[in-house]
């Protein structure tokens, strides 16, 4: 059951909207009553009583309909009588002055307030326009108008969304469906019309008709909207949250036809990149369990078809991803629900976009493990099968695949798990070293982090990992890096460091001149990154003390 905002108003509530649409009635009333005891303008005022009468039926019919009608927004109810309201206090205004005035002021006074009358006219058939239209919309029991009211003539968007929210709470199935998808159009690239659509009561039918398994048409449809309003939102996807609907959210994800759970796990995936809050509640509502069972289930054997069986994975694996990115109890969650297995798999037998969602999934778990020991040792032990899978995955798509975007997260993940290996590791250390010299800049870049952190102070086995990297030629590679004049050439400067303080006495080193490109670029680097003041100066003073000659010709930098 979502929790509140209630969709199904309570006594109260329904008394308090009651309350609401009787304060301008008695307030009309009262209008009517002045407007019969005034003497001048008669007919002016006799006018005005017969359009606040009109109003008045009006809003007595909206009591009526509402009184009769479960599960309605109120929103645009309020929104219209309080307009309504306005509208009467400022025609009970111009009454009392006309019952005020007499006597010679009188034709004065009816001179100069002709202009008075007319816009309050104005108003009052606006208000009248409002009303019919929300009457249309209540009495047609689908919600469909397709004409804009007074109150909304200058932002149609708001018109349309009370239309189609109208329509999710009232109509057939279809149209229902009908009003989801142009509810998730008008918010798509739009982030003004989602606050409208979440301010105006769009959310909450959005998601009670996802709950409903009657039209799995209507679910997509539904779920798909939602993913277009949540999409960059924090504020509707905190709402989704307090409202308590990510279990139902989970639950249709476990038990729902295929082509709806694609877009409910798109739904999971939006609000688990927006929101942390999200990212717990679905831990909590076990969302890992469904998501990896899908991923691992062998469809051939569901009336399922390949382009579908591919869209469902695909959606599992990027929620799985986008689940992972930095929660520590999600990637709990995956792992002990064999996750990490899961994704071995697929990224050994698939390609495409599903090869990549799981790499980005292994890639965020291998980050949060990276920071917590616990899920590290549990998660990556590396006699464990999943873990070993997932290694000889990553290594094989560092080595194998040629597109970057599979390259880079796999060394990301290899990186995050640099503590988990001890002594040395060529086979891990090797194919990270071969990619110091690819081409393409970011993967070189990204090789360069990941054997930083093989080799940092941090790291218990550095030396042993700096030595792997000298045995396997690394520093040529590494040098030939350092003279591409690139932004990210900081890394490359960061591991040469490293290898400075760990092997810092290798003839390796001192050929390949790395005191005098240290010194090169020291300065302009540190100017940039003054945090690595000190790193420079310790690898200085290390390579200095192993390089005969070094201290008659090295020059100060100041460091």
């Amino acid at each position: 059951m979502m929790g509140k905002p209630n969709p199904n108003p309570a006594p109260e509530e329904e008394k308090s909207l009651r309350d609401e649409l009787l304060g301008p009635i008695l307030l009309g009333e009262r209008v009517i009553k002045l407007a019969q005891e005034a003497e001048s303008p008669k007919v002016d005022c006799t006018e005005l009583a017969r359009k606040v009468q009109v109003v008045c039926d009006n809003l007595r019919s909206v009591v009526r309909v509402v009184s009769g009608t479960q599960c309605v927004n109120e929103r645009p109810i309020r929104r219209i009588v309080g307009e309504v309201s306005k509208n009467i206090e400022r025609t009970l205004a111009l009454i009392r002055k006309c019952k005020k005035h007499g006597g010679v002021l009188r034709q004065v006074f009816s001179m100069t307030t002709t202009a008075d009358f007319r816009k309050v006219r104005s108003l009052l058939e606006s208000s009248n326009g409002d009303l019919v239209w929300l009457l249309t919309i209540l009495d047609s029991k689908d919600g469909t108008n397709v004409s804009l009211p007074p109150i909304a003539s200058n932002d149609p968007i708001l018109a349309w969304v009370w239309t189609f929210t109208y329509t999710l709470q009232l109509g057939q199935p279809k149209d229902r469906a009908e009003a989801a998808t142009e509810l998730g159009s008008l918010a798509r690239d739009n982030d003004r019309t989602k606050f409208i659509i979440l301010d105006e009561g769009g959310v909450m039918p959005l998601l009670k008709l996802l709950k409903e398994a009657s039209s799995p048409a209507a679910q997509v449809a539904a779920a798909n909207a939602l993913v277009n309003i949540t999409t960059n939102q924090d504020r509707v996807v905190t709402f989704i949250v307090e409202s308590h609907a990510v279990p139902i959210i989970v639950q249709v994800l476990g038990d729902s036809p295929m082509r709806v759970r694609v877009s409910v796990a798109n739904l999971v995936s939006a609000m688990a990149e927006q929101h942390e809050l999200a990212r717990e509640e679905f831990v909590r509502a076990n969302v890992a369990r469904p998501l990896v069972s899908l991923l691992s289930m062998d469809m051939g054997t569901v009336l399922t078809s390949p382009e579908l069986r591919n869209e469902v994975k695909v959606s599992c694996a990027k929620a799985l991803w986008k689940l992972s990115n930095g929660c520590l109890s999600s990637c709990r969650k995956i792992t002990e629900t064999k996750g990490l297995l899961c994704l071995a798999k697929i990224i050994e037998s698939e390609s495409g976009e599903l090869q990549l969602n799981c790499l980005m999934a292994v890639m965020e778990i291998a980050a949060v493990a990276e920071s917590n020991a616990d899920l590290r040792r549990a998660a990556f032990k590396r006699t464990a099968p999943a873990a070993k899978a997932v290694l000889d995955q990553l290594l094989r798509v560092v080595q194998e695949e040629s597109d970057p975007a599979l390259r880079i997260p796999a060394i990301k993940a290899i990186g995050s798990l640099a503590r988990n290996f001890s002594g040395k590791v060529p086979q891990v250390i090797g194919p990270l070293v071969a990619q110091l010299g690819n081409r393409d800049v970011d993967v070189a870049s990204e090789a360069a982090i990941a054997l930083g952190k093989f080799v940092c102070p941090d790291n218990y086995n550095c030396v042993d990992h700096s030595k792997a990297i000298l045995e396997l030629d690394g520093i040529p590679k590494l040098m030939s890096l350092l003279q591409i004049n690139d932004r990210q050439q900081v890394h490359g400067l960061k591991l040469l460091c490293y290898l400075a303080l760990n092997v810092g006495n290798s003839r390796v080193l001192e050929q390949e001149r790395a005191l005098n490109t240290l010194e090169r670029f020291a300065r302009p680097v540190q100017a940039q990154h003054p945090d690595l003041k000190d790193l420079f100066a310790k690898a200085l003073h290390h390579l200095t003390l192993y390089q005969p000659g070094a201290q008659l010709h090295r020059q100060p930098l100041g460091l």
